[in-house]
């Protein structure tokens, strides 16, 4: 699909990998609404690539369906989504007290990264469904994104791989689901980023993340996600598929 000229979605757009998707997009003369649980961010990276920020929380239908609403009338509606938005988060099953996960937590991971990606899957392309088809009878494209952890889980990443891997198992049947309608699906697995919340880390620690990556040595960068995301959407025979994007790391158990 070309990208100029259509109207964006990008969820998770305010930070990270979201705002460098949001970023390119952007560049590539579509028109991006980014939607975040931090208006203030998303409002300033809007600001800066001539788009429009808007609250959202992919969990919730009435504030999702209120951001598309909204990000439709000042655009158009998207025939391009990238779902970025999610959390992480990592706890041992059994603590050192011998107590149990709380279970809170594993839902709330869940909710979010999985239940949120079919969310947004289901709002977004019922409204791209209605659009007139483009050449080759595509009508637009959903990029998600799952994690290396759907298939390397660490220690105490059940819920995150958990998460993660239910987005990768999602992707194929979401495309067959979409196909009659001309909706691609892919999904993006990326390893370690250099991302505001890998910063939070000492800086030992994120060289020594970095230098456990087979090649390039290094943390990958949110342009380079940015960079697949943009190709996926312009493949027009890319569907059903996931793929990695971590130099080739596996993750060890730790």
């Amino acid at each position: 699909m070309q990208i100029e000229g259509q109207s964006a979605l990008v969820t998770g757009g305010a930070s990270g990998l979201g705002e460098a998707v949001a970023h390119a997009l952007a560049a590539q003369g579509a028109r991006v609404a980014i939607l975040d649980r931090d208006a203030a961010k998303a409002h300033g990276v809007a600001a800066a690539i001539g788009g429009i920020g808007l609250m959202a929380d992919v969990t919730d239908s009435a504030s999702l369906t209120a951001a598309l609403d909204m990000a439709e009338q000042a655009h158009g509606t998207a025939r391009i989504v990238l779902h970025v938005a999610g959390i992480g988060g990592a706890q041992r099953l059994i603590g050192k007290d011998g107590s149990p996960a709380p279970l809170e937590s594993f839902e709330r991971i869940v909710r979010v990264n999985l239940i949120g990606s079919y969310n947004v899957a289901r709002l977004a392309a019922a409204r791209m469904a209605a659009l007139e088809p483009l050449s080759g009878g595509e009508r637009g494209v959903l990029v998600m994104t799952a994690s290396v952890a759907a298939i390397d889980g660490q220690i105490g990443q059940e819920a995150y791989a958990a998460s993660k891997g239910g987005v990768v198992s999602m992707t194929l049947p979401l495309a067959r689901d979409l196909a009659t309608h001309g909706i691609r699906v892919a999904t993006i697995a990326p390893g370690l980023f250099d991302t505001p919340l890998m910063q939070t880390l000492p800086v030992p620690v994120q060289q020594a993340l970095g230098a456990s990556v087979p090649f390039p040595q290094r943390l990958g960068r949110p342009g380079e996600f940015a960079e697949l995301a943009l190709s996926i959407v312009r493949n027009g025979y890319l569907n059903g598929e996931t793929v990695r994007l971590d130099g080739s790391l596996r993750m060890a158990p730790r």
